[in-house]
């Protein structure tokens, strides 16, 4: 929901000055409130409820009025708290920052319009605004794939860093009570595992966060970019154990293998480089 308020703020004065305009071009609403608004809600898409108030102490005195019903309840209730943060353009309307609405519980902005001795109240629907005036894209059915195929990704992710855990762990533990080889193999090898994993999870879990969850429409690819980061610092460091583990095995064994050690501490030492320069040009892009 940040990405939306961040978009609503970088064009707030564009969302604004078409929901004035296009309210003006309707007139005087107070003649539409024998149909409950129903000329609003066909124009506005993305108007999800109307109420009104008196213009001395702001008690709201008309039922909340929604697309397709009604509600009495909040008759009665005090509309100060709105009305007091905001400024009239022209005297006779105003906008609300973006808020969680307690009717609908979905983020809105309120625009408020002085007609005669009463205020009127109508909430917009922030996503929707923004889709309408073309600032925000969404489609329905393709969201709905993506998201069912990010979610069946993420937690088959999930399941597979459990079973490599638990397959370290099942095979350490068997080697220590059962084998009689016991070896630093033995503790290396539960070590690599439990890394991968670790970093499997860790993928899995930041897909479901930026694609499930709380789904990200940010064009901003600091996200992305740590990801990768985090993701291949941790392969780097299943790399070094792996290598540890070969000087170790090499040492004991055979002196002369010792090389293939050099080319695989080599060949992490290329990723760290690479890794190092890509962190740097990704900064630079990002301070541009």
């Amino acid at each position: 929901m940040k990405e939306f308020i961040d978009i609503y703020r970088q064009n707030t004065d564009e969302i604004e000055q078409f929901i004035y305009e296009t309210l003006e071009n309707v007139g005087n609403l107070e003649r539409h409130k024998k149909n409950n608004y129903k000329k609003l809600f066909e124009i506005f898409p993305s108007l999800e409820l109307i109420y009104e108030s008196d213009i001395e102490k702001y008690i709201q005195t008309s039922p909340n009025i929604y697309r397709n019903k009604t509600s009495q309840t909040p008759i009665g209730r005090d509309r100060k708290y709105l009305v007091k943060t905001v400024s009239f353009k022209n005297n006779d309307m105003a906008f609300t920052k973006p808020y969680v609405s307690s009717a609908t519980k979905n983020t809105c902005i309120t625009a408020i319009k002085q007609e005669n001795d009463q205020m009127i109240f109508m909430d917009f629907d922030l996503s929707m605004i923004l889709q309408r005036l073309g600032f925000l894209e969404l489609h329905s059915k393709l969201n709905i794939l993506n998201k069912s195929f990010y979610t069946a990704s993420g937690f088959s992710m999930v399941i597979l860093a459990v079973f490599t855990i638990g397959y370290a762990l099942i095979s350490f533990f068997h080697t220590l009570f059962f084998e009689a080889n016991f070896s630093i193999e033995a503790i290396f090898k539960p070590v690599i595992a439990i890394t991968l994993g670790l970093a499997i999870f860790d993928l899995a879990k930041t897909i479901l966060e930026q694609e499930v969850f709380f789904k990200s429409y940010s064009k901003d690819t600091k996200n992305e970019y740590r990801l990768l980061i985090k993701f291949i610092i941790t392969i780097i460091i299943a790399l070094l154990i792996e290598a540890l583990m070969v000087v170790f095995k090499i040492t004991i064994s055979n002196y002369r293998e010792l090389i293939n050690a050099f080319y695989l501490i080599s060949g992490v030492s290329i990723i760290i480089v690479a890794l190092s320069i890509f962190i740097y040009l990704s900064k630079s892009k990002q301070s541009d």
